[in-house]
């Protein structure tokens, strides 16, 4: 029998028992949690000690909305344009010209984390960097990007395709040709089909799993786990059976925008999970986008742009009656959906789905997601609570970033909805399962300390960004336990799986992650200084700073 006892000021998120000295584990789960002395007791001569100290221990960080094939990729398959922060086309290209000449065997390259602003670029900017071969440059936000014209013509983009999807989302010249920016479904459609082995993506997995272990995080949702490569599960079935994986994945499987058959889509899942799912990656739902983003002018509003008349975003899965069909199979398999729903209108329309499909099925605890909310209405707030769904709140993006992003957003949706951005405390206060979420790597940080920290400030930390940015929507401000709360024991109910995560308890399983600041009671400064000292799976240790 695997013992371990674990010395440090372990902060347990059990209401019963909110703090202990120390945790005994056996055979992976915890087995005693209180005081160092009785611990001792209790174990074996044979029990391995980690002892921190004066370090806080926290249960196991959860993850409630990431891409982990997509993640791993960016960090070792892509020329990453994310560390240049602000848009600059000038220093892309060096980066974008210095990954084609460390990788001329590539039959096609890929760029990401491309910032879009009021420069217009084309195809003909690619062009000047790569002639002979598709080249790709992806946005940070995933939603919209830019081909070259070895690219338009490998993936068959020209004036009929542009007409099929419509100009909003393929962007065309005078002459009626695509210009090379395209968004939504079509970088959708696209991004699977560029080439990619099935051992790549296993190697982007592992990769993926080595930053989120060494960041605090234990287990992980994929939102969408086939949208990059349609044989990721495989590959996190494939790790599995080879004892690879340490780090747990909840996978919401990608559908289609109104799936012609929502019934039969619930059955490939259902039958997915039966095939592909173990105990470090399990399929738990299906996974739709409603929208598009607001900064790419595609979020679904409840109102019109006010930039373009008549226009309020892009309505990606719209179908009413399909949505609520996919709601009420995926329940009678015991699953949930979990939806993209950015702009107003995409979250009006899933709470009128949910509601409908509950008075079919009358679970009122099926625990479907709705990830990201932007801008929601006081009612929809109140729905999300009687709906019991969960909402998926994104504290690393409440600041206001002045000079372009929060400009942008004024421009497009008016200054007094831009100020009400990103509810979180709203969503508490209706009694809603709230849970915090990175969206990493389609948004650039996946970070415990900032985290808590913007859901208190409502603002970036003073060495963020050159300390430009300002609060934003302060009275949606929660507390420090509220935060961590939604990264643990909320994150683990939104998998139902609280019996066995999400806290310090006896009968658990044995994971946490240990930092050297106390989240709970030190100053708010001091947390965004926090540092990581080590991450424990299944009582043993993974990853050490």
């Amino acid at each position: 029998m695997k013992q371990a006892i674990i010395l440090g000021n372990i902060i347990t998120m059990d209401e019963k028992r909110p703090f202990a000295k120390a945790a005994l584990v056996k055979n992976g789960v915890f087995a005693y949690i209180g005081s160092a002395e009785e611990a001792k007791k209790l174990a074996g001569a044979d029990a391995k000690v980690l002892d921190y100290g004066e370090n806080y221990v926290y249960p196991g960080f959860l993850e409630s909305h990431s891409h982990g094939h997509l993640a791993g990729d960016r960090f070792i398959g892509q020329a990453s344009l994310g560390q240049v922060g602000l848009t600059d086309y000038a220093k892309y290209r060096e980066i974008i010209k210095e990954f084609i000449a460390k990788n001329p065997q590539r039959e096609f390259y890929l760029a990401s984390g491309w910032v879009e602003n009021d420069e217009y670029v084309t195809k003909a900017y690619l062009d000047d960097i790569c002639t002979d071969k598709p080249l790709f440059m992806h946005t940070g936000g995933g939603h919209s990007m830019l081909l070259n014209t070895k690219a338009l013509e490998w993936a068959g983009i020209d004036a009929a395709y542009a007409k099929k999807y419509g100009y909003e989302q393929v962007h065309v010249d005078e002459n009626g040709e695509p210009d090379g920016y395209v968004c939504e479904a079509p970088v959708f459609e696209i991004v699977p089909k560029l080439p990619t082995t099935l051992e790549d993506a296993k190697n982007y997995l592992l990769a993926w799993q080595d930053f989120a272990l060494s960041s605090g995080f234990t287990a992980v949702a994929d939102a969408g786990a086939e949208v990059v490569y349609h044989e990721s599960p495989k590959a996190y079935h494939e790790l599995e059976k080879e004892g690879k994986l340490k780090m747990r994945t909840y996978a919401y499987m990608y559908v289609t925008d109104n799936i012609a058959d929502p019934k039969a889509e619930i059955a490939r899942i259902a039958a997915q999970r039966a095939e592909l799912s173990g105990e470090y990656f399990h399929i738990v739902g299906a996974k739709a986008f409603l929208d598009g983003v607001t900064e790419a002018h595609t979020a679904w509003q409840n109102q019109d742009y006010l930039d373009q008349p008549g226009y309020h975003g892009v309505e990606r899965f719209n179908d009413h009656d399909k949505m609520v069909q996919l709601i009420v199979e995926a329940d009678k398999e015991g699953m949930s959906v979990h939806v993209h729903s950015e702009g107003g209108g995409a979250t009006h329309f899933m709470l009128d789905c949910i509601e409908d499909a509950e008075k079919i099925t009358g679970d009122l605890d099926q625990r479907n997601v709705l990830a990201h909310l932007h801008f929601v209405t006081d009612e929809d707030i109140r729905r999300m609570g009687a709906t019991g769904s969960i909402p998926a709140v994104p504290p690393l993006w409440t600041a206001k970033i002045p000079g372009g992003p929060y400009e942008q957003e004024v421009s497009y949706v008016g200054k007094e909805l831009t100020d009400q951005a990103y509810p979180i405390k709203s969503f508490y206060d209706a009694g809603a399962n709230v849970v915090f979420h990175s969206d990493f790597p389609v948004s650039p940080m996946m970070n415990v300390k900032y985290s808590i920290y913007m859901a208190e400030k409502r603002n970036t930390p003073k060495e963020m960004l050159g300390g430009i940015c300002q609060p934003r929507n302060v009275k949606e401000a929660i507390t420090r336990e509220q935060s961590l709360r939604a990264m643990t024991i909320n994150v683990a109910r939104q998998w139902h799986q609280e019996h066995r995560m999400g806290s310090i308890e006896f009968g658990k399983i044995a994971n946490m992650a240990v930092f050297d600041c106390d989240f709970l009671h030190d100053d708010i400064e001091k947390v965004a200084q926090a540092n990581i000292v080590a991450t424990i799976v299944d009582g043993e240790e993974v990853y050490k700073a």
